[in-house]
């Protein structure tokens, strides 16, 4: 005998202005992201300030990865989706991770320390 679950009401399916809605502002927050990625990345090469990169690490963890791994998903539907969940929060999680340690990261000075 199969189990199964219990279902109090019917899944409410959005119109279709909600779902071109939601995929654009993915779509805009990902070309965000990567912008703002690309920009740290031009701050870290300027100024060899190890914060800047760990922005740029962090901006492409959170935004970009995870679109990433839906588009694969998206066109390879044999992917498990507890996989494409694990993988996206995973790569949330560390770029959240990484932001948070460039704020904290202690700074380097300019000129050495004399005692």
């Amino acid at each position: 005998m199969r189990s199964q679950l219990l279902q109090l009401w019917e899944p409410e399916v959005p119109p279709d202005w909600v779902v071109s809605f939601q995929f654009s502002t993915q779509v805009l927050s990902v070309v965000l992201g990567l912008f703002i990625a690309y920009q740290a990345y031009r701050g870290y090469r300027r100024n060899d300030s190890r914060p800047m990169l760990f922005i740029a690490v962090g901006f492409l963890l959170v935004l970009a990865v995870p679109f990433i791994v839906f588009l694969v998903y998206a066109a390879v539907p044999t992917i498990p989706v507890t996989a494409v969940v694990i993988v996206s929060q995973l790569c949330q999680v560390s770029g959240l991770a990484a932001i948070l340690y460039a704020l904290w990261m202690p700074r380097r000075s300019a000129e050495p320390t004399r005692v």
